[in-house]
């Protein structure tokens, strides 16, 4: 077991809260027994309502238990909302255990990430009364009777709702409570102010006054409660606030209020539709203000989440946005505002005020710091600052003599805090390390343990639906990737220590006890440069320093530390250990504390010194070969990172971390990226970032969802030319039933492809809708071309699509060919690559000046697009492919920089000697072949005028008809074609002739056209210049991961990178960010950005990206890609609805998930879709799998899932598939767990791995990983007894059950995952067949004919399964046995003539080697001494072996 999954034992104490209750507990509740008699689903009959049971339920299972996350998940998980609390909720039913237990079942269902307001939409009529009562009680709680607890509920209840703008009946009763009427609440004088800022708000507002008035009493009273909530709720947390005490006993009933309180303001605040007139409201408050002052920040333990809460809040209130516009503002207009602010202070000072005279006359920078300010205003009576605050509106007036109600601390805080000058957020951003230190790593505030449950809330920003600017979107997303990074590094530091052992020497300092291989300790650190800093910086502009280790370790280890390569990012860790030597580290404890870790400190490594204390540079030449086992890097150390050690050092007299550390800690490249990508993410902040008009709205997820799709575009392209994507006319008029079609040539046998179709404009649109004729449907008018011939040399003829796409690819390859936002949303099996691939290509062909970026997630989806590219009609020099990934693509053709750079002149070299044969051919004397150059001229001098001269002599005379013989007789370049097939000239007709004529001075054309683009590379001389000129310039299709676009956009934007449309594959699986990144790969334009189309495909009911820590998936919505929030937005999408991947049986498990998925005709007419599978009584089947020697699933390490009976079972089906003849490349096994995984790869490598009748399955992998592949034959393990687990989330559920072609045997325990609501319509259709598995063993592979009827043979456990396997398997061998002494017989009988005897035994061997497809009787190899037979007798013991835990170091993710 590696130390990172022993490390994952350290459970904490909220695990042991939120962890899934088994089934066996699920049985024994008293909640199971009430759900058997009032609302199971399954349950025929019920009995009927009663409302006690709702009391009952809330009180003894709920309340008493303290909400127990255990206790609510059963509730949730046996459809108690879903079947009884709703269909009976009415108001007269509406008491508190009524409302409480709904608020609690929707908690729980946003905790597991489980759709929450479903069971809402479908009965909504009393949805309003019912948010009207969670008002009542938010405001009133004690009156009701009501906790903190249960009232802090309600909150993260409200938060849930204000998070959920989307769902229409969500928003209808949310949007009351944050609209205009709101500021009814605000101060008058206030009031006032702000409605004179916008003058259209007074009128706004007169006009609610009017309404109002207009109101009966009852609605008035209504109104009055809507627009007072959020005010009334503030008031009532700053009571709770205030009863918070300094020191001493505090209840943490009352914290937790606080601080899911100030989480719904920060959630308020971050949407544009919730703060546009709440951000006034909560200033007029002055909550933040009181906040600061309260107890609870004061309190270090209890109130450190609340702190950093309010900063997140403070960060949001003063967000650089205009709350009415919306629009961001710059740095200039921020300071313009600030100025305002100071400006109208000093004037009230000046005119008012005589004690802040000096104050009123300063100019502005001298008193705008928080310092100054309370200098000034600190000296002034309460009465004098209140009554200053009421001029500016923040309080009201004092009466005459009046005394002030607030402390001194109070008014002077407020009046500082408005006006104190604020360091801009891009300022900020720019001072933040970008590594992370120990103070963040094992804060578990802002980077929690994997074990996140869910129940707390976190100093996190969260990725909803909508962002207030493009600022604020970079700024969320480079915050949780930067900690998501951080959660990673947590876990290599902490397992790369405890293997180094730190201990305690005698002597205090530090001794390691083990070694680590990505890790080595320190000899010497030294700074070695501090560069000035930049002009209005005040962080170095470079500081580096030299790290000394020493190598003594293996050859390969040595190497890997070697061959660290430039920016390759360390860590440097300081170690003082209090263990003394020899203690064992106890793995519950906490680490940091364990392991004496002091300080962690980031570095990007520039290289390697060489024994003269140079840099060794990266190169293609040889690096130097170093003496002995010491070697120093030089690396870079984060300056602003070091500018504050610097200063906290000097200010608080502490040591000099830089001195201090003796242990440097490498990573693994893949996962190494995270600085790139951050510093990716800084740079675009830092610039003018400029996103398409058309989609800036769209991102920000405001506006109209579908203004981006090509019907609303204002430049949509009335004709475009389909070039092959159609196969024949009919296939045109097929996919196009709602149009009617005119086709321009009226010969039926001149309608074939290529095609160009005009479309109706929108005025044509436009004058139809207003016609009063009957609806007519539109036409559409096709052009059949003919593209002009290429030259007479076969290869010169165009390669063509042999896809019939239906009707909706159709739709998606025209709006992909449109300007615009194309979605194209593709189930599995539904032709989304070939669907990508004729976009790209009809792009291509219809703007030949325009460049198309392919954007995948991973390079196996980029390479399988690629292949496709290739087999189209697209010049081969106009493809590039950036990256580490274009080793895989299986092609001898090299698609990198530096491969198309040799393409290139070795095409050159070619052309070059093409034009010396030309040369030849036409007897011109000279070296014209000599550079790019003198081809060039030999073309113009040479072969246009002999061109000119052809077409002079053969151009038909007016009214004369030329004869066809004239053509051939005046053709200048037969000698070059006569390599071509012959005869060139057919003499059919002059106009075939003459085309043919075109055709041939087309390909000389091409050759010299080709040589012109190719020119710059004589010119350029070094690799990497070309290489750059390529990327610029000759690529007209460019192929990359996101990852690369995000570590690469600086170098590709320097270079001037240009692109028109982007294509992203995958797009659901990409994470939000990296989907971002590559719409801004190039410069802009005269400010505005060249990007025309943006087509993603993807498929948002699969997979999402993968998020390691729970908290940043669950919490933050992390793994929410962009694809499928604008699915959420309601962007218009394409749904591709034909699949051909599966049986139509196997696709009913998944296409309920899909808005209409049918099935490609020739998923019912291809034979190996219609023949049952060999040796199954049926095509899919869940088999039911009990416990095996009393255990069921198994956690030998935390979420480390494994079920022993599940991967015998599994491993007893590939078994006997394999006796029957079914080939091992054609099943693989699939489980949703990585112990099982594990454990399914140890049985196999027990009972398989080594015996040829066996071998092994094409793969054993997860669900997840399996993702984008397919094979014929799956066996799937779902492992979980106890409870459902992460199958509940119904994406995983479509991939697992979308993997298969053929055929489908999932092992399950039946009991636990038919009662899953969210699994119901796939395992409805499973339980509807036996769930034992039933199959036919005297069946054979190679069956092909009707299966005939027999009796099935019914498997009832895991051991009969093993049994029945391990009897055919012992028959198979005697078969052999028999089979082998016939042929030792026969052999004997022919050992008379020896050459003979040779030739037999030869013909024997052929004899042996051929497969067991032929007669059943035949082995699969008969070529085996007695002692292996007995060998492999001993590897196939009858009873399932040990429970082990293999040794694979995949570094796949745990799920």
């Amino acid at each position: 077991m590696n130390i990172k999954s022993e490390l994952n034992m350290q459970k904490d104490s909220r695990l042991a809260n939120s962890s899934a209750p088994p089934l066996s507990q699920i049985n024994a509740e008293y909640v199971t027994q009430l759900s058997n008699k009032y609302w199971a689903p399954h349950v025929k009959s019920k009995l009927p309502f009663d409302p006690r049971i709702v009391e009952e339920v809330y009180q003894n299972e709920i309340l008493k238990s303290k909400f127990a996350v255990r206790k609510i998940m059963l509730l949730e998980f046996s459809q108690y909302l879903e079947s009884f609390l709703w269909p009976n909720y009415t108001p007269e039913a509406s008491t508190n255990s009524f409302m409480m237990s709904i608020c609690c079942i929707i908690n729980e269902k946003f905790r597991e990430n489980v759709p929450a307001w479903e069971v809402f939409k479908k009965a909504p009529a009393h949805f309003p009364f019912f948010f009207s009562r969670v008002m009542d009680l938010c405001l009133s709680g004690e009156k009701f009777g009501l906790s903190l607890k249960e009232q802090t509920v309600l909150l993260l209840f409200l938060d849930h709702c204000f998070n959920s703008l989307e769902v229409d009946l969500i928003r209808e009763q949310v949007q009351k409570l944050v609209s205009l009427p709101m500021w009814m609440c605000l101060l008058p004088a206030r009031l006032e102010q702000e409605l004179k800022k916008v003058p259209k708000l007074e009128k706004f507002w007169k006009l609610i006054k009017k309404n109002t008035e207009k109101m009966s009493a009852q609605e008035k009273e209504q109104a009055q409660r809507e627009r007072s909530f959020l005010a009334s709720l503030i008031s009532r947390f700053l009571m709770v606030l205030d009863s918070i005490p300094e020191s001493g006993l505090v209840s943490m009933e009352k914290v937790h209020y606080c601080e899911r309180f100030i989480e719904l303001m920060i959630d308020l605040e971050a949407l544009l539709p919730t703060r546009r007139w709440f951000n006034t409201l909560l200033d007029d408050a002055h909550l933040m203000v009181k906040c600061q002052l309260s107890q609870l920040p004061l309190r270090q333990k209890e109130g450190h989440l609340f702190c950093q809460l309010l900063d997140m809040l403070k960060f949001y209130t003063g967000f650089e946005i205009s709350d009415q516009t919306g629009n961001a503002l710059t740095q200039k207009e921020m300071t313009t505002l600030h100025y305002d602010k100071i400006t109208s202070l000093q004037r009230a000072a000046f005119a008012h005020f005589p004690e802040l005279n000096d104050f009123a006359l300063s100019n502005v920078a001298a008193v705008d710091t928080r310092e100054s300010l309370k200098k000034h205003f600190g000296s002034l009576s309460p009465s004098i600052l209140h009554r200053v605050s009421a001029y500016l509106c923040l309080l009201p007036e004092l009466g005459e003599g009046e005394e002030s109600p607030y402390d001194k601390d109070f008014l002077l805080e407020l009046l500082v805090s408005h006006h104190e000058r604020r360091i801009s957020q891009i300022e900020q951003l720019n001072q933040m390390p970008l590594y992370p230190t120990e103070k963040i790593i094992w804060d578990e505030n802002i980077v929690p343990t994997e074990y996140y449950s869910g129940e707390g809330c976190l100093a996190l920003p969260k990725l909803n639906l909508q962002f207030l600017t493009l600022h604020d979107y970079l700024l969320r997303n480079f915050n949780l990737f930067r900690l998501e990074s951080t959660y990673e590094i947590r876990q290599d530091i902490e397992d790369v220590v405890l293997r180094m052992k730190p201990w305690q020497s005698e002597y205090g300092g530090v001794v390691f006890g083990g070694w680590a291989r990505m890790a080595q300790t320190i000899v010497s650190f030294s700074i070695v440069e501090v560069a000035k800093p930049n002009i209005g910086e005040n962080w170095p502009a470079r500081v580096r320093a030299d790290v000394t280790i020493n190598l003594n370790v293996r050859d390969q280890i040595k190497n890997e530390w070697e061959g660290l390569r430039k920016h390759d990012v360390c860590f440097l860790i300081t170690l003082r250990p209090n263990l003394l030597y020899g203690t064992r580290f106890d793995r519950r404890q906490p680490f940091v504390e364990q392991a004496g870790l002091v300080y962690v400190r980031g570095c990007e490594v520039q290289g390697m010194l060489d024994e003269q204390g140079r840099v060794i540079e990266e190169g293609p030449d040889p690096k130097p070969k170093l003496r002995g086992d010491s070697r120093t890097f030089r690396v870079w150390l984060d300056p602003n990172q070091y500018q504050q050690d610097m200063s906290s050092s000097i200010q608080n007299r502490s040591e000099d971390p830089y001195e201090t550390f003796n242990l440097i800690m490498r990573r693994k490249p893949k996962e190494n990226n995270f600085k790139a990508v951050l510093e990716t993410i800084r740079n675009l902040m830092n610039t003018e970032c400029v996103v398409p008009d058309w989609l800036h709205d769209i991102i920000l997820g405001y506006g109209d969802p579908g203004s981006a799709h090509y019907s609303k575009m204002p430049n949509p392209i009335s004709s475009l030319d389909f070039n092959d994507t159609f196969l024949s006319i009919e296939h045109l008029r097929s996919c196009f039933p709602n149009h009617r079609v005119e086709v321009t040539e009226k010969d039926p046998e001149r309608q074939v492809p290529p095609f160009r179709i005009h479309f109706p404009s929108k005025d044509e649109k436009d004058k139809k809708r207003k016609a009063d004729d009957e609806e007519e449907k539109q036409v559409l008018v096709v052009e059949p071309h003919v593209i002009p011939n290429r030259g007479p040399y076969p290869y010169n003829q165009p390669k063509r699509n042999g896809i019939q796409f239906t009707p909706t690819q159709i739709e998606a390859i025209r709006a992909g060919m449109q300007p615009g936002l194309t979605m194209v949303v593709g189930p599995p099996g539904t032709g989304k690559t070939d669907v990508a691939v004729q976009i790209i290509s009809n792009i291509y062909h219809n703007f030949p000046e325009q460049r198309t970026l392919i954007v995948t997630h991973s390079n196996q989806a980029l390479n399988q697009l690629f292949e496709k590219i290739m087999a189209l009609d697209i010049d081969e020099r106009h493809l590039l492919r950036l990256g580490h990934g274009e080793e895989e693509l299986e092609t001898e053709k090299d698609f990198s920089r530096y491969g198309r750079v040799n393409y290139v002149l070795s095409r050159r070299l070619e052309l070059l000697q093409e034009v010396a044969r030309l040369q030849e051919s036409l007897n011109v004397p000279g070296d014209v072949s000599y550079t790019c150059e003198t081809a060039g001229h030999f073309y113009l001098y040479q072969i246009m005028s002999r061109w000119e001269e052809f077409m002079s002599k053969v151009k038909p005379r007016p009214g004369h008809e030329e004869p066809a013989e004239v053509v051939a007789s005046h053709f200048p370049f037969h000698q070059y074609f006569s390599n071509a097939p012959q005869p060139l000239f057919r003499g059919g007709s002059y106009q075939e002739d003459m085309e043919i004529a075109e055709g041939c001075y087309r390909h000389i054309r091409k050759i010299f056209t080709q040589l012109e683009e190719f020119r710059a590379f004589e010119l350029l001389r070094s690799g990497l210049d070309r290489t750059k000129y390529l990327l610029v310039k000759e690529a007209k299709i460019m192929a990359m991961t996101c990852t690369h676009a995000a570590l690469k956009r600086h170098d590709l934007v320097q270079l001037g990178f240009k692109y028109d449309n982007i294509l992203m594959e995958e797009a659901a699986q990409i994470l939000e960010i990296e989907t971002f990144i590559p719409l801004l790969l190039q410069n802009p334009e005269d400010g505005y950005s060249r990007l025309k189309r943006w087509i993603m495909i993807g498929d948002h009911h699969q997979l999402p990206p993968v998020i390691k820590n729970m908290a940043f998936q669950k919490y933050c919505n992390m793994e929410q890609s962009l694809f499928t929030r604008f699915v959420r937005l309601g962007v218009p999408t394409v749904d591709l609805d034909a699949q051909g991947r599966a049986r139509a049986s196997l696709c009913d498990l998944y296409n309920w998930r899909y808005k209409s998925l049918g099935n490609l005709p020739h998923v019912q007419l291809r034979p190996e879709f219609q023949t049952p599978n060999p040796g199954f009584r049926f095509d899919f089947q869940l088999i039911n799998v009990e416990d095996f020697n009393g255990v069921g699933e198994s956690e030998p390490n935390p979420y480390f899932y494994q079920n022993l009976a599940e991967a015998e079972y599994s491993v007893a089906i590939f078994m006997f598939m394999r006796l029957l003849g079914y080939p091992s490349e054609r099943i693989s096994i699939l489980t949703t767990y990585n112990g099982q995984k594990h454990l399914i790869r140890d049985v196999i490598n027990q009972r398989c791995a080594n015996n040829s009748f066996f071998g092994q399955p094409s793969k054993v992998t997860t669900v997840d990983r399996f993702q984008g592949q397919q094979n014929d034959y799956i066996i799937l393990s779902l492992v979980r007894t106890k409870a459902v687990g992460h199958l509940r989330d119904v994406r995983r559920l479509v991939v697992a059950m979308s993997r298969a072609r053929l055929g489908l045997y999932i092992l399950a325990r039946v009991s636990l995952f038919q009662n899953c609501y969210e699994l119901t319509p796939a395992f409805s259709q499973l339980t509807a067949r036996p769930l034992q598995l039933h199959i036919l063993p005297q069946e054979h592979y190679s069956l092909t004919e009707q299966r005939l009827s027999q009796p099935d043979q019914v498997v009832k456990d895991m051991p009969e399964m093993a049994g029945l396997v391990y009897n055919m398997y012992m028959q198979k061998i005697q078969s052999s046995q028999r089979y082998r002494q016939q042929q030792q017989q026969q052999q004997q009988q022919l050992l008379d003539p020896p050459q003979q005897h040779l030739e037999t035994e030869e013909a024997m061997q052929e004899g042996d080697k051929k497969p067991q497809e032929e007669p059943p009787e035949v082995p699969m190899e008969v070529k085996k001494t007695e002692e292996e037979e007995q060998q492999e007798h001993s590897e196939m013991p009858e009873h399932p072996g040990r429970d082990s835990d293999s040794g694979d170091s995949d570094q796949e993710e745990d799920n």
